[in-house]
């Protein structure tokens, strides 16, 4: 059965992508994380059982450990999900940030440039490596508005997107020095459910549920382009499947809305799911807060490359998607108990 070794597999992408590939019949996943904080085998609850799923436990800066699993189960593809990925984390502590996101990338390369050297000339043709990064690495939109494009220029203003950036180049040159068939993706803001509470919508939906103050950064007015997570994980296989090797794609769904509009929009669907709640509306929780240091103004993904090349498109659109991750944290209030209380830590520990 053919085999994809995921690594970062138990975060809120990478275990979207677990899920969607093991719902396929002809798909085994090895699945390599660390359980860092982000790290919640609670979200892979549908499938630890599968048996086409293993699970390890583990660093990809561990080149080692990469290099046993690649030889133990011979994967046609691997995918890079393994990343520290919150912005306001990297500013307070960016060490953790360049050792995962850049000095973890540069193990996993040499690790799988090792076992794809030693391929045969038919599995060399056929290995595909998908290191999946973010529209941050490009900065800030311009003043006329341009969308980023697979072409625009590297500019990162945080630590994070910094070191997301440091490894995408490290991708880049390890195809163009070593012909390692690497691919690799920008993608834009995602959302739905599993996602970490910390993160803007879950933040949200759940402070509105509780009657908490909504914070928002500034005027509120930073504009972003949100992905529904589902349309993100199923490009990912999309450019898997029919991606040119040291290509580039950007993965987007052209939704760009201000944060508070995002946050207006969450107190009104949280409004009208749980009408009997006593501190409606929502929106009087907003308080708007100091902005925080080199904050983008501007995010936006010009995806037409994806697709006009490889004819993806999204399935899902904004205000649909985001009644759908309203209501699933709504609906899943013990995934979110486990996660808050740090409870989701102990489980993983137990599930390894």
């Amino acid at each position: 059965m053919p085999t994809i070794l995921v690594t970062g597999g138990a975060g809120f992408i990478g275990s979207c992508f677990v899920r969607q590939e093991l719902a396929r019949p002809d798909c085994r996943v090895v699945n390599l994380d660390k359980l860092t904080y982000a790290g919640n085998l609670d979200s892979l609850a549908d499938v630890l059982g599968d048996p086409r799923h293993a699970f390890v436990e583990g660093d990809i800066a561990d080149a080692d450990l990469v290099g046993r699993l690649l030889a133990e189960h011979e994967p046609w593809a691997m995918v890079n999900f393994a990343a520290e990925s919150h912005v306001d984390r990297s500013i307070d502590s960016p060490e953790p940030f360049v050792a995962t996101n850049v000095v973890g990338t540069f193990h996993l390369l040499e690790a799988t440039r090792r076992y794809w050297r030693g391929l045969s000339t038919e599995r060399r043709a056929a290995f595909r490596l998908l290191h999946i990064s973010t529209d941050e690495v490009f900065g800030a939109v311009g003043p006329d508005g341009a969308a980023f494009t697979e072409t625009t220029r590297y500019a990162p203003n945080s630590p994070y997107s910094a070191s997301k950036a440091a490894a995408d180049h490290f991708a880049r040159a390890y195809f163009q020095t070593y012909g390692l068939p690497v691919l690799v993706t920008n993608c834009s803001n995602n959302f739905g459910p599993y996602q970490f509470p910390e993160k803007l919508m879950p933040l949200m939906i759940l402070s509105a549920l509780e009657g908490r103050p909504l914070p928002v950064y500034g005027d509120g007015l930073q504009i972003r382009d949100w992905l529904f997570v589902e349309d993100h994980t199923r490009a990912l296989r999309r450019v898997l499947d029919a991606g040119t090797r040291g290509e580039v794609y950007n993965i987007g769904a052209d939704c760009r809305r201000t944060n508070l509009d995002v946050v207006r929009a969450i107190c009104r669907l949280v409004d009208r799911l749980r009408p009997e709640l006593p501190h409606r509306p929502c929106e009087s929780l907003i308080r708007f807060v100091k902005d925080r240091p080199g904050h983008d103004r501007h995010y936006a993904i010009d995806a037409s490359k994806l697709r006009r090349e490889l004819g993806w498109t999204p399935r899902e659109q904004f205000e649909s998607g985001l009644e759908k991750t309203v209501r699933w944290y709504l609906d899943h209030p013990d995934w979110v108990r486990r996660v808050t209380d740090g409870t989701y830590r102990r489980l993983g520990l137990k599930n390894t």
